[in-house]
């Protein structure tokens, strides 16, 4: 029924958009009364906490302002706002991914800057929500790409659990004696959407690249013909290639068969997620919380620097056609109090943009990632095109395939990247 009715409501916009009018659903927002948000987190039982703490807060200074949560399905969220993008109206508040997806659509967004710069020194993750020194969004999750390892599949292994390699020489090594003494493959990887390529790249980039690559490369200034991004991308074959991976890699769904992999100790290592979904605490709903390890990238060329890669992960920002801008900007305020965050952090196990929350409680790897955030760096892939992400999942599933070379899919990557 919810599918049914999502495109109902698309059709309905692209036929208001065809025929030039400004007439929209009632799931539309824009009056002074009432605001309409679109997520796809609204849905979920653990974000009712978090939704509730954000409407009270809100509430505190628009005690008579409804305010509507409108949950889509993931998998058609930016066709559905394409077409209310399209009729110029919808929903006040969005929800927006880091990166590309906001980036892409920021000429239908209002600059928060005005709004939240009481916000800027208690959160972090902007940057995913910037563009052209403008901020679209305030950031609620961070998200990264720790290396997840399994400590019991070390130790049964006889190697120690508090000491993973630091090279990837020695990392190889141990997959080996891993997969001799217990079965369990090295990497448990999901390709099938295509997302993979985006873990692998952003986990291993900073254990190829010198840290000057690394910044040049998230500040636009990519080079993909260099040998260190062109080591990146032989990995990614040569790691599948020498059996490392689990099988299939192309037909398994990251989204939750390679995670399952990894949970169910026939993988010893998976890139997951810091928040909110293939991370720490979805992990030990199937291991010991203790057995569950967060190590740095192993190092490939010895003058990378291995940081965590991570950027704001998900974050809300206004829409250009609200009727009261500064009205729609306090909700995205209270959508990332403290106290909001602090209730979606303990109930959904996100890492959350306001790093002064306490999340010891949520065991050894949850701390280990926090830990990490001071020193590190933005996610390369999150720095791409949104347009250059979707082919680099194509070239990534013919790279395995061994349908094209590494040196003509960088050609196509470049060529993409340039078009922007």
């Amino acid at each position: 029924m919810e599918q049914r009715l999502s495109w109902s409501f698309v059709l309905v916009l692209v036929l208001c958009a065809a025929c030039g009018s400004a007439t929209a659903p009632d799931s539309s927002g824009g009056s002074a009364d009432r605001l309409v948000v679109w997520d796809w987190k609204s849905g979920d039982a653990t974000s009712a906490a978090y939704l509730d703490r954000a409407r009270a807060d809100f509430a505190k200074g628009h005690p008579d302002v409804e305010v509507e949560f409108v949950a889509q399905p993931f998998d058609q969220y930016y066709t559905l706002l394409g077409a209310a993008v399209q009729a110029g109206r919808g929903p006040d508040v969005i929800l927006f991914n880091g990166g590309g997806r906001i980036r892409d659509r920021a000429d239908s967004l209002l600059p928060l800057d005005e709004y939240v710069a009481g916000d800027r020194q208690r959160l972090v993750g902007w940057d995913a929500f910037t563009k052209d020194g403008k901020t679209y969004a305030s950031p609620v999750t961070l998200q990264g790409h720790p290396l997840y390892y399994d400590k019991a599949l070390y130790e049964r292994a006889g190697l120690d659990p508090d000491a993973p390699a630091t090279t990837w020489d020695d990392f190889v090594e141990d997959c080996r004696t891993i997969a001799d003494r217990t079965g369990a493959t090295c990497f448990g990887v999901g390709n099938k959407e295509g997302i993979g390529i985006q873990f692998f790249l952003s986990c291993m980039g900073s254990a190829v690249l010198s840290p000057a690559e690394y910044d040049a490369w998230t500040a636009g200034k990519r080079n993909w013909t260099s040998p260190g991004v062109k080591r990146i991308f032989e990995l990614w074959q040569q790691v599948d290639a020498a059996g490392l991976n689990n099988d299939g890699v192309n037909s398994t769904a990251m989204f939750n068969d390679a995670f399952a992999l990894f949970q169910s100790g026939r993988a010893a290592h998976v890139i997951g997620l810091m928040s909110d979904v293939g991370h720490w605490k979805d992990f030990a709903e199937f291991l010991d919380p203790d057995d569950i390890g967060v190590m740095a990238a192993p190092v490939v060329d010895p003058a990378a620097t291995p940081s965590l890669p991570y950027d704001g992960g998900i974050g809300y920002g206004v829409a250009k056609w609200t009727r009261d801008p500064a009205l729609a900007a306090d909700l995205v305020r209270s959508l990332t109090s403290t106290g909001a965050l602090a209730a979606f952090s303990a109930d959904a196990g996100a890492i959350t943009s306001d790093t002064g929350i306490d999340v010891s409680a949520g065991g050894p790897a949850a701390t280990a990632i926090a830990a990490g955030i001071k020193t590190g760096k933005p996610a390369l892939h999150v720095a791409l095109p949104s347009t250059t992400v979707d082919l680099m999942g194509r070239l990534s599933q013919q790279l395995l395939s061994g349908s094209t070379t590494v040196d003509e899919a960088l050609a196509q990557l470049a060529a993409s990247d340039r078009a922007g």
